[in-house]
Order: C-alpha cells, then sequence, then structure tokens
C-alpha cells in the first residue's frame, strides 16, 4: 500500500478541503511539521505575527473560503491562539486548529519539557481544548493518524465548527498510509447531511407550510446561521415566494440584498432600522431561519421575542414549530422545499411600505470640506464612495457595529460581524484572512476603532508582505467608545497613537502600504480617492472625530447592556 508522511497526509487533506492557504506561527516543536506543509506546492504558508492574529485570520479565511486552518506549537502558542479558536466556535465556522506536542517518547517519559507548566501529564491541553472544538484527536501513533485526522476534518465541516488535531513533533514526518478521497457529511460551505431522512424532511416542510399559509401576517427573519449551512441562497428564494417582509439580523446582514424590495432592515429591537421591529411585533407569525437570540442581539433582553405559537424556528438540522419539533431536517432543504408549497402573503411588507421608507443616515448633513470631520459625515462618505458591489465590509465591535449596520449595501456587497463573540481586534487579521480567502478582485474595506486596532496592528506588517489592497479606516475617537456607553470609568482611556504614521513602520524598506489623515470632510474625501487609487498594498486611514460623536443607537443599546449586567442576583 502506498504510503506518505503524517504531515503530508495533513496537507492534502487541507488541500482536499478548499484551502489555498494556512496560517501559523513557527515554534520549535512544528518546525518539522511545517516543512511537510511547505511542501504541499498547491497551499500557501502565511506566517502571521502572533498566534491570536493567526486564529483569527484563519477564521476570517473560514468566513469567505468555507473553511480555514492555523498551526502552532504547545502550550505557548497553542494557549495564545485559543481565544480566536473560541470565537470561530461561537461564529460557527470550521477552522482546523492544528498543534504540535513534544516528542512522543517524552510523552511517556516521566520528565518535564519546555513551553509546558512543568506536569508529567501532557494531555491537558488537549482536555482543555476539546470543551471549545467539535472534535479532538490527539495522536500518539502513526497508524492510526489517518483516521484521527479524517475525524477532525469531517467533524469540522459537518458540525461548522473548529476541530484540534495534537501532532507530536517526532511524528510529523512518520509513515501513515497514503489519503484516499475524503467522504464528507456534507459539503464544505453547504448543510446536507448524507442521508437526509426524506419522510422527516417531508413531514416538516408540510408542517411548516400550513403554518404559514393560515397564518395572516407572516413575516421573515434572517440569521447568522444561513451562511454556516449553506441557505443563504434558498432563504431568497422562499422568500420571494412569500412575498412578505423580510428583516435580518445585525449578524446576518448582506445575507438578503438590501435593494431587494421585501427587505425592511436590520433587526435589534429598540436600535432596529426604522419600522422594523413594529413590523416584527405586529406579525402573528415569524419565520426565523438561522438566528441567534444573545443579550447583545437582544439589546440586553429587551427585545420582545416571538412567543413559540407566533415562531417557527429553523435550525441547522431541526425546526421547532408552535406545536411540534422535527429533527434531522437540513435547513437549506426545508426553506427549497417549502417555496412549492406556500401561498403569497404581502400583508406585512405592504404595512412596513405604508409606514416607512428606508432612506439614508438619519442623523446626516452634507459638511463643508473645511469643517472638522464628524461620524455622519465619515459614515456616509464611506457608504457612498467605498462600498460597491464588489466590496465587503468588516465591522469591529464597538460604534463600529452601529456604523456598519445601517449602512445601505448595494446587491452583492459583503458585510462580515463579529456579534456573536465580540472579541476586540477580531477584525483586522480577520480582514487579512477574509481577502486571502476571497475572491481577488473583491475590495476589503475595514472599519475598526482606535481602541481594538491597538490590539492586533501588527498583522498590517503581512498585509504588506502579501501585498492586500484592503482599506482600513481606523475611527480615532480617543478611547473605547462603546465601553463608556455601557459604563464610563478612566479604564476607557488609554495613550493616543499616531496611526497613519504607524505604516512607514511597517513598511520597512520594501512595502508599499499607504497612511492617511483625515480631520474633515474635505481630507477624508481626497484620502477615500487616493486609497481606491493605491495598488499594492493596504491602506489605512485615520479619521479623527471627537470621543462623544457616537451614534444614538450605540446609547440605547450600551445602556440596555449596562442594565442587564447589573440586574442583582436572584436567589431561588
Amino acid at each position: 500500500m502506498e504510503q506518505t508522511t503524517i504531515g503530508k497526509y495533513l496537507a492534502a487533506r487541507l488541500e482536499e478541503i478548499g484551502l489555498k492557504h494556512y496560517f501559523t506561527v513557527p515554534g520549535d516543536y512544528n518546525l518539522t511539521l511545517l516543512d511537510e506543509l511547505i511542501s504541499n506546492k498547491n497551499m500557501q504558508y502565511v506566517g502571521n505575527c502572533n498566534e491570536l492574529n493567526a486564529a483569527y485570520a484563519a477564521e476570517g479565511y473560514a468566513r469567505a473560503n468555507g473553511a480555514g486552518a492555523m498551526i502552532t506549537t504547545f502550550n505557548v502558542g497553542a494557549f495564545s491562539a485559543l481565544n480566536g479558536i473560541v470565537g470561530a466556535y461561537a461564529e460557527r465556522l470550521p477552522v482546523i486548529f492544528v498543534c504540535s506536542a513534544p516528542n512522543s517518547n517524552d510523552i511517556f517519559s516521566n520528565r518535564f519539557v519546555h513551553h509546558s507548566i512543568a506536569t508529567h501529564d501532557f494531555s491537558y491541553q488537549y482536555e482543555m481544548i476539546k470543551r471549545v472544538t467539535c472534535a479532538a484527536e490527539r495522536i500518539l501513533h502513526a497508524e492510526n493518524a489517518p483516521a484521527q485526522i479524517d475525524n477532525a476534518i469531517r467533524t469540522a465541516i459537518r458540525e461548522r465548527k473548529p476541530a484540534y488535531i495534537e501532532i507530536p513533533a517526532n511524528l510529523s514526518t512518520a509513515k501513515c498510509s497514503a489519503p484516499q478521497p475524503l467522504l464528507l457529511d456534507a459539503p464544505v460551505g453547504g448543510n446536507t447531511p448524507l442521508p437526509v431522512n426524506e419522510a422527516a424532511l417531508n413531514a416538516a416542510i408540510k408542517a411548516i407550510a400550513e403554518q404559514l399559509n393560515k397564518a395572516e401576517k407572516p413575516v421573515l427573519l434572517a440569521g447568522p446561521h444561513l451562511r454556516s449551512f449553506g441557505a443563504v441562497d434558498a432563504f431568497r428564494r422562499l422568500a420571494e415566494a412569500l412575498g412578505c417582509a423580510v428583516a435580518v439580523l445585525p449578524n446576518a446582514k448582506s445575507f438578503f440584498p438590501e435593494d431587494h424590495p421585501q427587505f425592511i432592515g436590520v433587526y435589534l429591537g429598540k436600535v432596529s432600522s426604522p419600522g422594523c421591529d413594529a413590523i416584527m411585533e405586529w406579525s402573528d407569525m415569524v419565520l426565523s431561519v438561522g438566528s441567534v437570540f444573545t443579550d447583545y442581539s437582544t439589546v440586553g433582553w429587551t427585545m420582545a421575542l416571538p412567543e413559540r405559537e407566533k415562531m417557527i424556528d429553523v435550525r441547522a438540522w431541526d425546526v421547532q414549530l408552535p406545536e411540534a419539533d422535527f429533527t434531522n431536517v437540513p435547513m437549506a432543504q426545508v426553506l427549497d422545499g417549502l417555496v412549492a408549497h406556500v401561498n403569497a402573503n404581502k400583508t406585512t411588507l405592504e404595512q412596513f411600505n405604508r409606514d416607512n421608507q428606508i432612506g439614508e443616515v438619519v442623523d446626516y448633513t452634507p459638511q463643508a470640506a473645511d469643517a472638522r470631520l464628524s461620524r455622519a459625515e465619515m459614515v456616509n462618505q464611506i457608504e457612498h464612495k467605498l462600498i460597491d458591489a464588489d466590496t465587503t465590509l468588516v465591522v469591529e465591535t464597538g460604534d463600529s457595529w452601529f456604523n456598519g449596520m445601517y449602512m445601505r449595501l448595494p446587491n452583492g456587497a459583503g458585510f462580515e460581524i463579529e456579534m456573536q463573540y465580540g472579541s476586540i481586534g477580531w477584525s483586522l487579521p480577520a480582514s487579512l484572512g477574509y481577502a486571502l480567502g476571497d475572491q481577488p478582485e473583491r475590495r476589503v474595506v475595514l472599519m475598526i476603532g482606535d481602541g481594538s486596532f491597538q490590539l492586533t496592528a501588527q498583522e498590517i506588517s503581512k498585509m504588506i508582505e502579501l501585498k492586500q489592497e484592503i482599506i482600513m479606516v481606523v475611527v480615532n475617537n480617543y478611547g473605547y467608545v462603546i465601553e463608556s456607553a455601557i459604563h464610563e470609568g478612566p479604564y476607557n482611556y488609554y495613550q493616543n497613537w499616531d496611526y497613519a504614521a504607524l505604516m512607514t513602520a511597517f513598511n520597512g524598506k520594501d512595502g508599499n502600504g499607504l497612511g492617511l489623515t483625515a480631520t474633515t470632510a474635505g481630507e477624508l474625501n481626497d484620502a477615500i480617492m487616493q486609497a481606491k487609487a493605491h495598488k499594492g498594498g493596504p491602506v489605512l486611514i485615520e479619521c479623527q472625530i471627537d470621543h462623544d460623536d457616537y451614534t444614538k443607537q450605540l446609547i440605547t443599546w450600551g445602556s440596555a447592556a449596562a442594565e442587564a449586567n447589573a440586574r442583582p442576583p436572584k436567589h431561588v
């Protein structure tokens, strides 16, 4: 039987699931493994500035490509990466997390090794990480490696969550069976577990159709798991068959075209798009697909969630109706099956159109070119001068959420937000990963606050090295504005940077990054024109605005979040 090495086997599997890049930081335990991976010329090694950034980049890559991978070393690397891996778990993104471990002889030697906590039990990293991955494999014998690697990858693709593979340093070159074609339980980016239970699927479709057809005021709600389970297109087909109003949760923005006549905006309780919350609460049947409701997405639990008798909740592989539950039914197949069985009902859309009109940023008044730059002017210019159908807008935790959330995106534009996990600093390295995983002709625009930027700024150097033409808008409002909105304190302020000047330092001798500063409306206009024309590297536009110039929605949302955090304990 043909043989290969464990490292080459892993590389072949990563290539087989569609990866063209993987993210890593070298460490002495993983150097041999990296040699084996690099020998596969169909994938590109991306060496990040640190392991956390590598994990964020792999997560961003999975958003664009369907799956991602990162490789690190034992303990000091793995634990640094863990926050990004947990974020991928929360956001339902399959990242293959590979870590090299000490030599297998040391594992059983009763010795202490470096990069460890000086215990004789080396299993603690595996035991910790398996709690935040859908599968965890600790390879200790070469002959078991193919089955263990395949199990981790298959499970990650099926569950749309990270999986962990641990390989001792001396086993990377150990011989194992050569890979046979990989049989996946679901396509990369899809949700068709094989085989589909046709009887259960048809019963679910019939029950949902009956509920929708007897409703007087149905409405559709798009959630973030639509993409995770390959149901974005099916959702649109069902929406057009129903003809009703369609809202999206913030982390599903761009999953339904915003120029579509049925789109009524972002649903976020009291800070929803104008008129959206009224229609959602007026409806007598909400068909919610791939939705996740948290204290963030419910504005500190103040949003009126539909009662069970008024909601059909379609999840990854199950459906909950007012009086029934169906399991083992894939999301996309449920939606496609409904198209031929639902009756058109435009009641909620007609009511919305009578009362509302989605328009421009409501607090925007055009500024003179020499006027001090305001938040509203900044948002308006980004929306109309930077965002087009071939753009993906990535927004960081903070007021950037709300600045981006209410922009009107053209059909084809993408929107990325990490609202479930909300780890500040995520968006900058994630933008790098997303850009590498997406089509090269698409532009990635990042909107990030100055505080978040300071956590992961060094990954700009990798953008420069790889000549990624990412446009970064750094909102310099002198502090953690989102934290100030939730709870003010001296800890919300820090040493300010000359953000645009950093590009010179990151360029070194041969980089082509460009740093620009905008303090007025005219300077921002000029900076955007320069950024769009710049080739061969990223552009950073530092937008200086007042600390207290933030959205009304952030104030409302922040106050509700603070109240939710401050609730007194209830003792049973």
